[in-house]
């Protein structure tokens, strides 16, 4: 029996449906959920909870408010992400490239009050979520397109090196203030040679490193999970904590609640462009990473959803006293190491910390931390890139070196800077390509159909008196002088008298006012020694812009022809030229 056609108010009413579920993904994701995912991700997110809590305490004291606010960043953000993200492996909480600008607007606002000092930062929250919604809203997440793969690959292995020298530490049981990369290895190597390391610290978290490695191929058992628990039943039993392995401790009981964050009477001003700063810093590490993790994962991630899925975290998080969050580049390769396949990891693991809050505090208590480096270094380990790039050297040097570039920008300056020297870098390397293009004049090649490069082809045919002059790149200020130099010099260069020029145009999409005025004038100059100026190829938009600049009325309205062979027999008819194609 054929099914029946959807009634006329079924389709307005399903389309409608599909719109909204565009922006809330993870309904999306749970309606094609697989049942053999499951398992996967409940072992990924108990893994992740073993990060997540003292992480978030971490952050929560380095950012200037208590601990116990570190989890509730933590937990309302992960629900909240899970249905408006559009990643599937991304996590988001507390960071600590935040707790900086956190730390400056709560620090001088907040008298030492921990309660004010709360009340400020889910007020920077909720602005920094405002504002990476208005991102998303208005499509600016394009900004993830600027990064090429070398790019990514310097970013990530940056990260990469970041994350396992600040981890490093913790192997040891010593504790550095960090003064960014190199300068904590430093300090790290003298701490070692001055004899502060703990070597019991160093034997269980050793120990944690290699035998999650070793479990690495069996890819069938949750490695880190029971890592993590031998390391937490060693610890207690053994007593090692007695010893001077630190370990995470007592947690703090009770879960978030809905609160208006206001405070009356302080600089309204300086919250809101704290607000913005840390959106900024948000916007620019998670669209990195989602961007990074959706290739390794082979997937499609809309990066203006990725913007409002970020937001929305950041709302939820200001309105369930919580602070600014991010997403993590340790916690996330975590994640993907455990084998998570969806974000019901990060569903499962706020679960297990709202869990722990209310009924077992004390479960974790001997989680030892130097453990958790080694879950870390082992992630991290595996966001490495040699192989391609070993590739990329080998076909495309330059590119190569801009990968470099980056990775030393991340690995000497932090991740944030290096997130903008990546930009930074990627913008340079579009304006060169196109501030100084490739450029052709063509000729006639017998037995090969069309209009190809002289240099290419030095027996090529030209046209007598005619330039035909290819431009592979817009038209705009950066270029607009160039195009005038390379054209006159193709004129002088030419073996006939010149009459005429006929510029290919069809790789230009597009012309600014700069270039405008400089073919406005060009024409002039040519006109006035005798040679005519003509397009081939050009683009409707293209042509507008001619008309709405007013170039039109100097040149006239003749100068267009369809293709290139079309602008040779015109000029051929018109100045009665005897050449054959």
């Amino acid at each position: 029996m054929q099914p029946e056609p959807p009634t006329p108010d079924s389709a307005p009413s399903s389309r409608a449906t599909s719109a909204w579920l565009r922006w809330l993904p993870g309904l999306l994701m749970l309606r094609q959920y697989r049942s053999e995912w499951l398992p996967k991700d409940l072992a990924a997110g108990l893994v992740l909870t073993s990060m997540l809590v003292p992480v978030g305490i971490a952050y929560a004291e380095a950012s200037g408010v208590p601990g116990i606010y570190g989890l509730y960043a933590t937990i309302i953000p992960l629900l909240a992400y899970a249905l408006f993200g559009p990643s599937r492996i991304l996590v988001l909480g507390p960071d600590s490239s935040l707790a900086a600008p956190i730390l400056a607007v709560v620090l001088p606002l907040s008298g030492g009050d921990p309660m004010r000092a709360i009340t400020l930062a889910s007020m920077m929250a909720v602005v920094s979520g405002v504002v990476c919604i208005v991102i998303g809203l208005l499509r600016l997440g394009f900004i993830t397109e600027l990064l090429s793969k070398p790019i990514r690959y310097g970013y990530m292995n940056g990260i990469a090196l970041v994350v396992l020298i600040a981890q490093a530490p913790k192997l040891f049981g010593i504790s550095i203030d960090s003064e960014g990369p190199l300068l904590d290895l430093w300090h790290l190597a003298e701490a070692i040679a001055a004899g502060q390391a703990n070597w019991y610290s160093f034997a269980v978290g050793g120990g944690s490193l290699a035998l999650i490695l070793l479990l690495k191929p069996f890819k069938q058992l949750p490695g880190i999970l029971i890592v993590v628990i031998l390391a937490t039943v060693a610890v207690g039993l053994l007593d090692l904590d007695g010893y001077g392995v630190k370990v995470l401790g007592d947690l703090p009981q009770g879960l978030p609640s809905f609160v208006l964050p206001w405070l009356s009477g302080v600089d309204i001003a300086t919250v809101v462009l704290g607000g913005c700063a840390v959106a900024i810093v948000s916007f620019a590490d998670t669209s990195v990473l989602s961007r990074t993790y959706a290739a390794r994962t082979q997937t499609q991630v809309d990066p203006n959803q990725e913007m409002v899925g970020l937001g929305a975290a950041n709302l939820a998080a200001g309105l369930f006293q919580g602070f600014p969050i991010s997403s993590s580049s340790s916690r996330t390769p975590v994640a993907e190491a455990a084998g998570s396949q969806t974000q019901l990891t990060g569903v499962v693991g706020a679960l297990a910390v709202a869990a722990l809050l209310l009924v077992a505090p004390q479960l974790m208590r001997y989680l030892p931390n130097s453990a958790l480096a080694a879950v870390v270094i082992a992630a991290v380990l595996g966001l490495f890139e040699f192989a391609d790039l070993k590739r990329i050297f080998r076909i495309q040097r330059w590119e190569f070196w801009l990968s470099m570039a980056c990775f030393a920008g991340v690995a000497v300056f932090g991740a944030i800077p290096g997130i903008c020297l990546a930009v930074g870098i990627a913008v340079l390397e579009y304006l060169w390509d196109g501030w100084r293009p490739h450029f052709a004049i063509l000729g006639r090649v017998n037995g090969i159909r069309g209009y190809h490069d002289v240099k290419r082809y030095p027996d090529a045919r030209r046209v007598p008196g005619l330039v035909l002059f290819r431009w592979d790149a817009p038209l705009f200020f950066a270029n607009a002088e160039l195009f005038r130099e390379c054209l006159m010099e193709a004129i002088e260069e030419s073996p006939t008298t010149v009459r005429r020029v006929v510029v290919t145009a069809e790789p230009v999409t597009s012309i600014d006012v700069t270039s405008a005025d400089m073919l406005a004038e060009l024409c002039q100059t040519l006109r006035e020694r005798g040679i005519e100026l003509h397009f081939a190829e050009m683009k409707d938009p293209v042509k507008d812009k001619f008309k709405r600049f007013g170039l039109l009325e100097v040149f006239g309205a003749n100068i267009f022809q369809p293709t290139v062979g079309a602008a040779v027999d015109d000029y051929l008819a018109d100045h009665g030229v005897d050449w054959t194609p």
